[in-house]
């Protein structure tokens, strides 16, 4: 059973009609970056939660979450209607395994990430001890709008931080956009446009892959990365792909 802190909500950002975010003041336990807790508001004489991985850095002095809204849902309606002051409760035991100390070594690293899956990667980014890791950062940001393409603000500051080591790659898969790749992410993979975008390759020598998204297109990653010769990175095996499913 879970812990809970009451918390409460400091700032929201609103990135489009249905997806925001909010800042929250808990008083929780050391967490790492990757890591996620849960939120969740009373309903009666029931918690309604649901999981959300931390955006922000964990020496952040508050607690940031990325939420989509679903119009029938019973939680994300009323996340969505909270305003700064607003009460929220926060389970108080962090967790996860989508977090730096269980990747291998590598010169590599690719972030890949569909809707507001991008988050424990913004975090891991924003933490900085990546940079002494890897020598390369590639992120990956699947979307089906473009307007859904957010944390602009933050990704500007993570390219100036990290230089020509960081690339950030947009995808949208149901409009034309920009400069972003189009379709999904395992079908850029099998055919190449991905680590062309990126100039370099995905290898089991050189890569680490780390997947977040829905089950869909994490299932679908791997089997594309798998047929590379790539393996799932176990504790006792490790290998080059580590994954969670975001829902």
């Amino acid at each position: 059973m879970a812990d809970w802190v009451e918390g409460r909500v400091l700032e929201r950002t609103d990135w489009t009609d249905t997806h925001f975010s909010l800042r929250v003041q808990a008083n929780l336990p050391p967490y790492k970056a990757g890591q996620f807790t849960k939120l969740a508001l009373v309903d009666g004489e029931q918690k309604v939660q649901r999981a959300y991985s931390f955006v922000n850095p964990p020496s952040a002095p508050w607690h940031e979450f990325y939420i989509v809204e679903i119009p029938s849902g019973q939680l994300t309606p009323r996340l969505g209607s909270l305003q700064p002051g607003d009460a929220v409760l926060v389970a108080a035991n962090p967790t996860g395994f989508l977090t730096l100390d269980e990747i291998p070594a590598g010169r590599d690293l690719w972030m890949l990430s569909t809707g507001t899956a991008i988050g424990p990667f913004l975090s891991i980014l924003a933490d900085g001890e990546v940079a002494m890791r890897f020598d390369n950062l590639v992120l990956v940001h699947g979307v089906r709008f473009g307007r859904e393409l957010t944390y602009q603000p933050l990704l500007r500051q993570l390219a100036e931080r990290y230089g020509e080591r960081f690339n950030y790659v947009p995808m949208v898969s149901r409009e034309p956009w920009q400069t972003a790749l189009p379709g999904r992410i395992p079908a850029a993979i099998g055919s190449g446009a991905l680590e062309r975008r990126v100039g370099l390759g995905i290898t089991p020598s050189q890569s680490q892959v780390m997947i977040c998204g829905n089950p869909e297109m994490v299932r679908d990653t791997q089997g594309v990365l798998l047929e590379r010769g790539l393996v799932k990175n176990l504790r006792r095996k490790p290998g080059q792909i580590s994954a969670e499913n975001y829902w």
